[in-house]
């Protein structure tokens, strides 16, 4: 599928595994944030939101303008069947929301797609309702949905995306009710371990789609690498999964110190903060050249400003969650120039949807119409549901989870937006194929550049494609430029 990444021995991998003690109750501690940034309080069961077809009422179905679909609608003399009702959960609000404005245009797509009805494996053609659920950012929130979507609406799978902070605990609500559920867009660690799983302790409900800090680390190697530094790098990882889980891989890693790399930890911080006076000056005293954030926008923002005004200009900047969003990255304004990240779905992919034939430069230019703004990572969402759609198509009797779940486990797509689905080669740590629950997607090294003029202010620059070379390599790494 793609090229295979470094392996990882059996004790570096338990060792790793320590992360899922290390974040179950860390991620709790999400609870108050929605508030503090913005994110609107619900009653403790609130329905999710229903998205049937084909009365659409997802936000600018209307709208859309890819390819009709092919070879899934219902042709004449096919027994009708039930609706599929699929619940997603997805951040909407609070201050992980920017992974779910893409989210309600996936939905807005899939229910256009099947609006007309599938054959699906049974030979009935059915039609597919799409119940979005807002996890408001917040760990027991994701859970406390995702029961409401099982028990209260009666779906047929749940679906889940962006980050371990949502799709942990939804995996964990379904692992424990059997209830399907596939993922996408929470690294394959934090899927893993996180939830207590190990090589020889797979889940039978929960599979994932998504990279590995394996992927993520062989390409922030082949990045750093290419702007001359003292190798030093400030990291300011929160008391949170996601950043325990890179304390645990980045920190207790042997690979990095190999490599002449050395991580100077400011120590767990709770967010959001609006103070990181502290970590600057300790990493100003170190001499750090290169700084890692696994911080939310907020947060990441407020460090970028406090830095340049406190004179503390790495000359590289990484932020792994908010260089997803070019609307972050105009927020911060020219002080953005340079940042950098590893990235995951791009205009330049050379992949096409399995319904429609869409290719991702279509898929982008559509989504910039629909929602008037500019393309981002989270488009790739999409994915998910063309996997959930092609393992029903292969399903003899939708009512048979079990059934369902083999179906997954023989996942073999040539075609997706995220590049082809195999879950039929063999298990194997560093490949492909890492684990029975899980597939890894493409990865590659991103750099925002001010476009000097263009569309957008800002353009993302491919600078390495060490893990995906079919992907073109744009340009090479710039130490940040500190405008301002």
């Amino acid at each position: 599928m793609f090229e295979e990444s470094k392996s990882v021995s059996r004790r570096e991998f338990l060792k790793i595994a320590g992360i899922a003690g290390a974040t179950i109750g860390a991620g709790a501690g999400l609870g108050g944030l929605v508030a503090a940034c913005g994110g609107e309080e619900t009653t403790t069961t609130a329905a999710p939101v229903t998205t049937a077809a084909p009365q659409t009422t997802t936000t600018a179905a209307a709208e859309t303008t890819t390819t009709a679909a092919a070879e899934t609608t219902t042709t004449a003399g096919v027994e009708t069947g039930r609706p599929i009702k699929i619940g997603f959960v997805d951040p909407i609000t609070g201050p992980l929301a920017g992974f779910g404005v893409a989210g309600s245009y996936c939905v807005a797509k899939w229910t256009e797609e099947t609006a007309k009805g599938l054959v699906l494996g049974d030979g009935k053609s059915h039609t597919f309702e799409f119940e979005v659920a807002d996890s408001q950012s917040d760990t027991n929130r994701a859970s406390q949905v995702a029961g409401d979507l099982i028990n209260n609406a009666k779906v047929d799978l749940i679906m889940a995306a962006a980050t371990g902070d949502t799709v942990a605990p939804v995996a964990d609500m379904c692992e424990g009710s059997n209830m399907p559920c596939l993922s996408i867009d929470v690294p394959m660690e934090v899927f893993v371990f996180q939830r207590g799983g190990a090589p020889d302790k797979p889940f039978k409900w929960t599979y994932n789609l998504f990279w590995g800090l394996t992927e993520q680390q062989t390409v922030e190697w082949d990045m750093f690498g290419q702007v001359e530094t003292n190798k030093k790098i400030g990291a300011v990882w929160p008391n949170s999964g996601p950043g325990n889980a890179y304390r645990m891989a980045y920190g207790g890693s042997k690979d990095w110190p190999a490599k002449g790399y050395t991580f100077v930890d400011s120590g767990p911080y709770v967010q959001p903060s609006e103070d990181f006076t502290k970590q600057i000056a300790q990493f100003k005293k170190e001499g750090c050249e290169i700084m890692q954030g696994v911080m939310i926008d907020p947060d990441w923002n407020t460090f970028t400003k406090q830095a340049a005004q406190q004179g503390f200009k790495p000359k590289i900047m990484e932020g792994i969650i908010p260089t997803l969003f070019p609307t972050s990255m105009e927020s911060y304004g020219k002080a953005a120039d340079g940042q950098c990240g590893v990235q995951w779905f791009h205009p330049t992919f050379p992949f096409k949807s399995s319904l429609t034939g869409a290719t991702c430069q279509e898929m982008c230019d559509d989504f910039e119409k629909v929602k008037g703004m500019q393309w981002q990572q989270c488009i790739m969402h999409y994915a998910v549901g063309e996997w959930a759609i092609d393992c029903f198509k292969r399903t003899t009797n939708i009512d048979d989870k079990e059934e369902f779940i083999k179906r997954v486990q023989e996942t073999k797509m040539a075609d997706s937006l995220a590049g082809p689905i195999d879950y039929t080669v063999p298990v194997q740590w560093g490949t492909s194929h890492p684990t029975l629950n899980c597939v890894t997607t493409p990865t590659y090294g991103g750099q925002w550049r001010l476009s000097n003029g263009g569309k957008y202010m800002f353009e993302l620059v491919v600078v390495s494609n060490v893990t995906t070379p079919i992907v073109k390599v744009q340009d090479k790494l710039k130490p940040m430029s500190w405008a301002s």
